[in-house]
């Protein structure tokens, strides 16, 4: 039997309790859907490159790695963990760092391919890696994080209106393939998030936010949760905008 699977089935027979992949989550969105996620009774197997997230998955009673999303050994390291401990993987939400904002063509091969893979094979080689889990034990849900511009480019932000849409593009075609086995896939895609403005230093902050600010990590993490839950089990392969109407796509 799959060293998987056997984690599959032994961990089935201790463990009810759902049990969420969050990357990124040593901060930012990915710590507060952390948060949120094990406030609402899920299991959090957490990776971060800083070690600061080893304690915070401490603090919420789950697991943490130390690696980075653009790692094929981190990240099957991160999934054999979980299902070594847990025996199953109910949702991924895939979170990311800030990628960088060079001009357009200042921007060198190797660049292009580190956020290439943080940003867009981080997601398909980790879908690689629980889907069959998660199809043996009869579905699961995936969470991409994106961001508003990721389907109108901005020349301020290239990789999102370039790698994220890809990331979306192939959050549809995944969906498509497993809705059958009851496995979805579906971005979110936000505005400006952070619990301040303070933290937002070095953005252009456009002064009439809906709000008077950003939308908080609890905020966002909330609908993160909402699309992995079974309220959601209805929505698969597409892009979810928190972005206050700044989008002009309908």
């Amino acid at each position: 039997m799959n060293g998987w699977l056997t984690s599959l089935v032994s961990g089935q027979k201790m463990n009810s309790k759902k049990v969420v992949i969050i990357t990124a989550s040593s901060r930012g969105i990915g710590a507060g859907c952390a948060r949120e996620l094990a406030a609402q009774g899920y299991i959090v197997s957490l990776m971060a490159r800083s070690e600061s997230v080893l304690s915070l998955a401490q603090e919420f009673g789950g697991i943490g790695v130390q690696g980075s999303m653009s790692n094929v050994e981190d990240l099957e390291r991160l999934v054999q963990r979980t299902l070594n401990k847990f025996g199953r993987i109910d949702a991924v939400i895939n979170s990311f760092g800030d990628p960088p904002r060079p001009d357009l063509l200042e921007i060198s091969d190797e660049m292009w391919t580190e956020n290439f893979k943080m940003l867009f094979l981080s997601v398909v080689r980790i879908a690689r890696l629980v889907t069959e889990p998660m199809r043996q034990q009869g579905g699961g849900a995936i969470v991409n994080i994106s961001a508003c511009d990721s389907q109108e480019p901005d020349l301020a932000t290239p990789f999102s209106g370039t790698l994220r849409a890809a990331m979306e593009g192939f959050t549809k075609l995944y969906a498509k393939r497993y809705r059958a086995d009851h496995i979805r896939m579906n971005s979110i895609a936000p505005f400006f998030v952070a619990d301040s403005l303070e933290e937002l230093e070095g953005w252009n902050i456009p002064d009439d936010l809906m709000w008077g600010r950003p939308t908080t990590y609890t905020e966002l993490a909330k609908t993160v949760a909402f699309l992995i839950s079974d309220d959601a089990k209805f929505i698969t392969g597409t892009t979810i905008k928190v972005d206050e109407a700044r989008s002009a796509a309908i």
